[in-house]
């Protein structure tokens, strides 16, 4: 090792900084300059002219010699740590590369959505993807409301899948589905066998909704008081699966979305449309504005529906037209 920096030091590597960096890493993890030299194919004096000239550009000593094995010194040690994975980023560049541009035969697909969706809208579609590109993990992370749009602002999620009325500035909408508001009933319930039905008429029977904090309560409450009749919530329950079985049962009735309706429901549930009092429900697909949509994710949208964000270079994303 040089005895002492030189005080005008001449940069004899700085054109190639990766092998004397390179040197020093092995150097430095096998305790030997001839161990390194071994390991890197390299001439014993090759090697220590490398480390002669780091510890020349650095200005100051990296290595020691202790006993029979060569030690970094504390300043050696902070470049190590600093240099080792950068060497062993760069080594393991081709790899990482190639494994990159497999694109759709492998990588992950992170989507973010409601149990309504997971439960509903989603099964064909990732029955489709999962059959067209088996060797992509997908991941749906089940999350609602403000959950939901912190993984897509923080890149936690490649898109999310669902239902939105206010569309933050940051993050693009693009609606594809539309679902009607219905009222449910048991089937020998009053009200199933009405002609026709008005808000006046579901105010004697108790509601079964979800809880407060969800967009579906808040709606419904405020079209009831937009219209001044009361009503009454017999019961509050996530889920409208459990919803629905709890109506079935003759607990109460409920305001839901077609989205989760099924033919199974009507041998068991009356369903009327409630259109003429409540607006429509829209799901579709929301992207954080300005982030590059990967193949998967891409793939996963064409699924959805095609084209859904081609609009110029729309898969960097851009303005939502809703």
């Amino acid at each position: 090792m040089a005895s002492s920096p030189s005080s005008t030091p001449r940069f004899a590597y700085k054109g190639d900084r990766l092998k004397p960096l390179r040197a020093f890493c092995q150097t430095a993890r096998l305790g030997s300059v001839s161990r390194a030299a071994e390991a890197l194919y390299l001439s014993q004096p090759a090697v220590t002219l490398q480390l002669q000239a780091l510890e020349r550009e650095m200005g100051i000593r990296l290595l020691e010699r202790t006993g029979r094995r060569i030690a970094l010194t504390r300043e050696g040690q902070e470049l190590y740590d600093l240099a080792r994975p950068l060497v062993e980023g760069l080594d393991g560049l081709d790899a990482a590369f190639h494994e990159r541009i497999r694109g759709l035969d492998a990588g992950e697909l992170n989507v973010a959505a409601g149990s309504s969706t997971i439960l509903y809208l989603l099964p064909r579609i990732v029955e489709a993807f999962r059959a067209a590109h088996p060797e992509v993990r997908l991941s749906l992370h089940n999350v609602t409301g403000a959950g939901g749009l912190d993984l897509l602002r923080s890149d936690g999620v490649d898109l999310a899948v669902g239902s939105m009325l206010d569309v933050p500035a940051d993050l693009s909408y693009e609606p594809v589905y539309r679902f009607e508001p219905m009222l449910i009933t048991p089937r020998d319930h009053p009200l199933a066998q009405k002609a026709s039905i008005t808000l006046d008429d579901l105010s004697p029977y108790g509601l079964i909704l979800p809880p407060q904090r969800l967009t579906t309560y808040r709606l419904i409450d405020l079209v009831f008081q937009q219209n001044r009749v009361p009503y009454t919530v017999a019961l509050e329950v996530g889920g409208w699966e459990v919803i629905k079985q709890y109506v079935a049962m003759g607990l109460g009735i409920s305001i839901v979305t077609a989205i989760c309706l099924t033919e199974a429901d009507r041998e068991r549930l009356s369903a009327r449309s409630l259109a003429e009092y409540f607006p429509s429900r829209t799901y579709g697909v929301v992207v954080r504005k300005g982030k590059y949509l990967s193949p998967q994710a891409r793939a996963f949208v064409e699924l959805i529906k095609p084209a859904l964000f081609e609009r110029g270079d729309y898969y960097s994303t851009g303005q939502s037209e809703r």
